[in-house]
C-alpha cells in the first residue's frame, strides 16, 4: 500500500492504541483511507478520474470513510476512526490536521465552484462534528464533538454547540501533544443548563419569600 512517512508518522505521535507501525499500516483504518486519499488525488490530478474514483469506493467499503480525490489535503493528516468521516470534493485541508469519527466537512450548494469548508493548520475537529459550505477555519481551531459550523471561524479559536457558538479566542496555541483532548473543551449547554438552575433557584426563593410575606400580612389583618 502506497502511504506518505509523514502520514504514518502523525499515527505514531497521536494514536497510543497502536502497538508499532506494522500494526498501523495493517489495521489503523484512519490511516489507510488517507493513504488510499493519497493515491487516489494523485490519479485526479492527473486527469485519471475513473481510476482515482475507484480507489475512492474501494477505501469506502474498507474504511467507511469517504474523502473525495479532488480535495486537498496537507502533510500529516491524522483520523482518529475512520467511520462515517466524509470530506468533500472542494475542501482543503491544511498541514497537521486531526478528524475524529463521523466527521463531515460538507457542502451546501450544488454549484460546480468551491463549495467545502477550508481548514487552516493544527486544526482538530471532534467527533461527528459537521463543517459546512465554502467557510474558512482559521490555524489552531478546536471544534467540539457534535458541533455544526457553518459561518468562519477566526484563528485559535475554540468552537462548540449547533450551531457552533466561539467560546474562547486567543491565547496559548494548542499543543500537538494536547490537541486530542477534545474533552477539556467547555460543554456549552451544560454551562446554559447550569445558569438556568440557578435563575430557577433564585425564582424560587423570591416566590417563597413573597409567599411568607403574604402569610405573614394575612395573619396581621386577622
Amino acid at each position: 500500500m502506497y502511504y506518505e512517512p509523514e502520514d504514518l508518522k502523525a499515527v505514531m505521535d497521536r494514536d497510543p492504541a497502536i502497538i508499532d507501525e506494522e500494526d498501523a499500516i495493517k489495521f489503523h483504518t484512519g490511516f489507510q483511507a488517507v493513504s488510499m486519499y493519497r493515491e487516489s488525488h494523485k490519479l485526479w490530478l492527473e486527469g485519471k478520474f475513473k481510476e482515482a474514483r475507484e480507489i475512492n469506493y474501494r477505501a469506502h467499503q474498507l474504511t467507511g470513510c469517504d474523502i473525495h480525490p479532488g480535495a486537498t489535503i496537507g502533510k500529516r493528516f491524522f483520523i482518529d476512526h475512520a467511520t462515517g468521516v466524509v470530506v468533500g470534493e472542494t475542501a482543503i485541508i491544511g498541514d497537521d490536521v486531526s478528524l475524529y469519527q463521523g466527521v463531515t466537512l460538507g457542502g451546501v450548494s450544488t454549484s460546480k465552484g468551491k463549495r467545502h469548508p477550508t481548514l487552516g493548520n493544527r486544526i482538530v475537529v471532534g467527533a461527528g462534528a459537521i463543517v459546512l459550505g465554502d467557510i474558512t477555519i482559521g490555524d489552531d481551531v478546536r471544534i467540539g464533538a457534535g458541533s455544526v459550523v457553518l459561518k468562519d471561524v477566526p484563528p485559535d479559536c475554540t468552537v462548540v454547540g449547533v450551531p457552533g457558538q466561539i467560546i474562547k479566542c486567543g491565547g496559548v496555541r494548542v499543543d500537538m501533544k494536547d490537541a486530542l483532548d477534545h474533552n477539556k473543551i467547555p460543554d456549552i449547554m451544560e454551562e446554559r443548563i447550569a445558569k438556568l438552575e440557578a435563575q430557577i433557584e433564585a425564582l424560587n426563593n423570591t416566590v417563597s419569600a413573597l409567599r411568607d410575606e403574604n402569610m405573614k400580612l394575612r395573619s396581621d389583618r386577622e
